[in-house]
């Protein structure tokens, strides 16, 4: 090739280079933005919204057929927004780090890290109850946005007393927050490796001779709340759900709830209230409070769940506890609401009989943030990825790729 030759070459590809990049530039951001329509945000409809969507989403369906095809659609929109097949194959058994046990009044603690994926771990703490015999029930206990998270007293004395009551209940970090701290928590895939741990956690309970497979319930308040029913819309082992101060039609919270496309696709939209539902007919309580997003519950949300249950005649199995003066916390009327709830549908031996309102918390002791944390103590493992970009690339993801998919 002569001199002549080889610059019209450097040229010719050179515009063709161009071109190509500016191609893949434009497929990649329609692409790029076809994704970002897909998410539903923070407040992403007005309340004025959400009541002409609930009445559009109730047009849908009837009987319990028609719901149920629709129920298909959601749970699998769930399914598909978070990429769940983009997840290793895991052994059932997970690894479980166990710290020494705290003997306490009517109940024993132990901090725990329980490995989701291979160098991914769940962090938290176990609470098991003290004189009485097996089998248990079960609880996962999830926390939202609050500071402090899972060593609030709010967190410790719930744990405490449901233990007490006769159930092992595992509380656990939201990612990015207490000893969860190999990632960033407002990252990409957050939704997806939270619901993944509370999927590691029911692993976990159901391997465990102890516990009753039929006596398993979740339950958090704020984004612990949409952990328990996303949880419970995709996972039948999920028996009982309690979600707190969190179930709304206009509002789908943060980034680790509503940022992979889990509410709509591009044959189907849905809200949290739908989600939610999707545990028909299993007993639900939908606690809600004056001071934020779930203002409107008896008025709006509740009544549509009702109507769910309804066509599976269970009405009875789906309760609101609502609290129009109090504010947006898992606070003592909402925990007694909540162990009022789980005495009966966990048949728990030491829990609220019918006649009682309120459980004495007094006999708990409330522990230190460094007393909770297993890491405080000894090493973190070995094999432990370390960052939210070591996480991405083990399981495939990287931030920019993802968005175009």
């Amino acid at each position: 090739m002569n001199l002549l030759t080889h610059i019209r070459s450097v040229k010719v590809n050179s515009l063709f280079m161009n071109y190509a990049f500016y191609t893949l530039f434009l497929f990649y951001g329609l692409n790029l933005k076809a994704q970002s329509d897909l998410l539903c945000q923070g407040n992403y409809w007005t309340e004025d919204e959400a009541v002409q969507r609930m009445a559009e989403f109730k047009s849908h369906w009837k009987t319990q057929k028609e719901w149920e095809a629709r129920a298909e659609v959601i749970r699998q929109g769930i399914l598909d927004g978070l990429k769940w097949d983009k997840m290793p194959s895991v052994s059932q058994a997970p690894k479980i780090i166990l710290g020494p046990e705290q003997i306490k009044n009517g109940y024993k603690l132990q901090n725990i890290a329980l490995e989701s994926f291979p160098g991914f771990y769940v962090t938290g703490n176990l609470y098991s109850p003290l004189n009485l015999e097996p089998p248990y029930a079960g609880v996962l206990s999830t926390h939202g946005h609050f500071e402090n998270a899972r060593f609030t007293a709010e967190e410790q004395l719930r744990n405490a007393a449901l233990a007490q009551m006769g159930a092992v209940v595992f509380a656990y970090d939201m990612i990015g927050y207490g000893e969860s701290n190999q990632i960033d928590h407002k990252m990409p895939i957050a939704l997806l490796l939270q619901t993944w741990n509370s999927k590691r956690v029911l692993d976990y309970f159901e391997l465990r001779a102890d516990i009753d497979p039929n006596r398993i319930a979740i339950s958090g308040a704020s984004g612990g709340g949409t952990q328990s029913f996303v949880l419970g819309a995709i996972d039948p082992r999920i028996k009982v759900s309690v979600p707190v101060v969190q179930v709304s039609a206009h509002f789908f919270g943060c980034v680790c709830e509503s940022g992979m496309p889990i509410h709509k696709s591009n044959n189907h939209q849905t809200n949290n209230v739908e989600i939610a539902a999707l545990m028909a007919p299993k007993p639900q309580l939908i606690v809600s409070d004056g001071a934020d997003w779930t203002k409107n519950t008896p008025q709006l949300e509740f009544p549509y769940l009702k109507e769910v249950y309804k066509v599976y005649s269970s009405e009875n199995a789906i309760q609101n506890a609502h609290f129009e003066k109090e504010k947006h916390d898992y606070g003592p009327s909402k925990r007694n609401a909540t162990y009022q709830f789980l005495s009966k549908h966990l048949k728990l031996p030491r829990g609220l009989k019918t006649d009682q309102k309120t459980y004495d918390e007094r006999s708990i002791e409330l522990l230190e943030s460094e007393e909770l944390m297993l890491f405080s103590t000894q090493k973190r493992p070995e094999n432990e990825l370390k960052g939210t970009a070591a996480v991405m690339e083990f399981l495939g993801f990287n931030s920019f790729v993802f968005s175009l998919r």
